[in-house]
């Protein structure tokens, strides 16, 4: 059994904006360091094998500070990148209500398939170890929904640097 601690990125400057990231790199502000040395407080007694981020900055940056606790390396994976919004990356959140959707977002069923091939690539890289992987809130949400095999709209939102535990059978 694999066990995987599922944590979103700390507060980005446009998350507290209420801006569309997507894929952009985005950068931890003052309150998403803080909250990332919380979770590596909260998790220093826990023994982790391997640390495993998205590699857009924000949650790289959220994961390195929890694995410098542990004296451990960052692997970053695109497989847990957020969503592609496409054109509405970049823009004030609020305003997209009631917008049509854009056709370069990506698509429900290709979020979904990464979800489960970051959760397959997980158990075959690590068996039997402890993983903390660092994502982003839709990626993080789409992995649950493969992983409790529930809907989208099922799967609680995640908050910045909040930690889910997950077991995969190896």
């Amino acid at each position: 059994m694999t066990t995987l601690y599922l944590v979103r990125h700390g507060e980005t400057v446009d998350n507290a904006r209420q801006v569309m990231q997507g894929q952009t790199q985005g950068a931890l502000n003052e309150c998403g360091i803080k909250q990332a040395e919380e979770v590596a407080e909260r998790m220093a007694s826990v023994a982790i094998d391997a640390f495993v981020s998205s590699d857009l900055k924000r949650s790289y940056d959220t994961c390195a500070i929890i694995a410098a606790r542990h004296g451990a390396e960052v692997v970053s994976t695109p497989l847990l990148r957020e969503r592609d919004w496409g054109d509405f990356t970049g823009m004030f959140i609020p305003d997209l209500k009631d917008k049509p959707w854009p056709p370069n977002v990506e698509p429900m069923g290709t979020l979904k398939d990464r979800a489960r091939r970051f959760l397959r690539w997980v158990a075959e890289t690590y068996p039997n170890q402890t993983v903390l992987a660092v994502g982003h809130g839709i990626i993080n949400k789409a992995i649950q929904s493969v992983y409790y095999d529930k809907p989208m709209h099922e799967v609680q939102k995640m908050m910045n640097a909040e930690v889910r535990i997950l077991e995969l059978a190896d």
